[in-house]
Formats: C-alpha cells, sequence, structure tokens
C-alpha cells in the first residue's frame, strides 16, 4: 500500500496520522493462510525448475552443519516446485551473479531474497512479494517506554544508522525526538545495550536475530508495530524471473498463491524467525 502526498504535511498530528496508518499497513496485511490462488494456469511446458539463490545468507538460504543448503528461501522453492509436482534444480551463486546467471538463462528464477526496486525491476521481472522488511523500534527490557508515537518519543534518544532510509524516517516523522547516528547497526545497537539510547530503530529481521541471540544478552525487546511504507522500505522481495517471462512469473505466482493457502508459508515463517517480524 501506498500512502501518496504524505511529504506535503507537516506538523505533530499529521505525522502521527501518518505513522499509524504506516503501522496499519504491516498489521492489516492480508494473513498468508488467506492467499487468493486465482485461476491456475497452464504449466505442462515446465518439467523442472532450476532456481539459484546465494550460499551464505542465514536463515534465508545457506549450508547447514550437515553440508546440506537449506534456509527459508529454500524451502520455500521446494515448496513451490512440490505445489507444482516438478523437479526443483537448486543451485547456489554468489550474490553479484545472481542476476548475470538468470539473464544468460543458466536459471529459470532467483529465490534469494531480492529485493523489488526500480534497479532490479530495470533487470528482472518478479513475483509478488512473498515478504518485506518492516522497521522496528527496541527498546530495554522493563523500559518505561509504552506506546510509539510522536508525542511519547519527544525528548528520547533514539540510535539510528548514519545515511540509512530508516534515518531519514525517524526525521521525517518523529520531530522532537534525539535522534543519534551511528556508522554502522553493530554501534547503534550497541548504544542501545548499554544505556546510550532510550531506543534503536532499524531493519526488523536483523533487530529480531539480535534480541534473539547472544549478542544482544537479552537486553532488548520490540516495542510497537512495524512499519513498511514503500518510499522508505522499499517494495518488498520478490522471485525474479528473465524479463519478459510473463508465462513463468504466472506459474510462480499461482504456486506461492497455494503454498500460502496451504499454511505452509506459515510454517516456514515459524520454523525460521523466532519472533513476529510484524
Amino acid at each position: 500500500m501506498r500512502i501518496w502526498g504524505f511529504y506535503f504535511w507537516r506538523g505533530q498530528a499529521a505525522a502521527s496520522l501518518l505513522l499509524a496508518l504506516f503501522a496499519a499497513v504491516a498489521v492489516l496485511a492480508p494473513h498468508p493462510a488467506a492467499a487468493q490462488t486465482g485461476p491456475k494456469p497452464d504449466w505442462s511446458w515446465l518439467p523442472a525448475l532450476r532456481v539459484l539463490t546465494e550460499p551464505d545468507y542465514p536463515p534465508f538460504n545457506y549450508y547447514d552443519e550437515e553440508g546440506q543448503l537449506t534456509g527459508f528461501n529454500v524451502d520455500l522453492a521446494r515448496a513451490i516446485c512440490r505445489e507444482l509436482a516438478v523437479n526443483c534444480e537448486i543451485n547456489t551463486a554468489e550474490w553479484e551473479t545472481l542476476i548475470p546467471s538468470l539473464k544468460n538463462n543458466e536459471a529459470d528464477a532467483v529465490v534469494a531474497s531480492l529485493v523489488i526496486s526500480a534497479k532490479s525491476l530495470s533487470e528482472v521481472d518478479f513475483t509478488s512479494r512473498y515478504y518485506s522488511t518492516p522497521a522496528r523500534f527496541a527498546a530495554k527490557v522493563g523500559s518505561s517506554i509504552g506506546e510509539i508515537s510522536v508525542a511519547a518519543l519527544k525528548g528520547k534518544k533514539i540510535a539510528v544508522e548514519r545515511g540509512s532510509a530508516h534515518e531519514a524516517f525517524l526525521r521525517d516523522f518523529f520531530e522532537g525526538a534525539e535522534i543519534v547516528s551511528f556508522a554502522t547497526p553493530a554501534e547503534a545497537r550497541a548504544a542501545l545495550k548499554n544505556g546510550e539510547a532510550d531506543l534503536l530503530f532499524g531493519d526488523g529481521i536483523s533487530l529480531m536475530f539480535w534480541i534473539q541471540g547472544t549478542g544482544s544478552a537479552r537486553c532488548c525487546e520490540f516495542k510497537g508495530e512495524g512499519y513498511s511504507e514503500p518510499r522508505y522500505f522499499g517494495d518488498g522481495v520478490g522471485i525474479a524471473v528473465r524479463k519478459g517471462n510473463a508465462r513463468l512469473r504466472e506459474v510462480l505466482d499461482y504456486a506461492l498463491a497455494r503454498v500460502k493457502a496451504s499454511g505452509r508459508y506459515e510454517e516456514l515463517m515459524l520454523r525460521y524467525f523466532p519472533l513476529p517480524l510484524y
């Protein structure tokens, strides 16, 4: 969902309303199990699906301790092949070679957390998005901060990565907060953990694994809902296919919807992500 014209608004009341709308985008998005599959396309021409992914991006795609390729993207690709009843050929390649390999017909699809953006759309086509990464706030466990709003965060120190979309979002919508920027996400996380900031704002997936991991020492927790406004945080992640391959894109969209409607998508989300993303 895009909310047009918001950059013409000014003032705390307008910002508060827009923040509520952004949060609603994440909260009110259709549940995966409620996905509509639509008309069944013909894929008799597709005996196998050649999938390309990256080898080292846990928990999305990586080799486990036994040398087996696994992860959310890998299992999603396998679930799609299962829905289509076709052979699944999953291979790995370095990140910078994924799109060139796809364009050279070395694969049919790339399932590797490729973000749908103007740049990527100039080179490949995408299915409907299958996940997006919301921006989230985190605070120390036991923090007195309750609600997340412009008024509630006035005067609060918020750690964020310098020059990021997250910093831009804070500066546009949290007037009155003390925004403290850091060179890296790790430095911003350390500031929250060490009590140098009241809140941390950043990528929801990275924060989730930090909160649950040993690096945080379980110091912190999410506060409020996620923000998914495309102008700042992109249009989500989709499966990439070669430019103009509408036939395969239609088949993959159908299979994705079937995976979601069957409950398999939700199972994969629960397996790989310990906390709700939104």
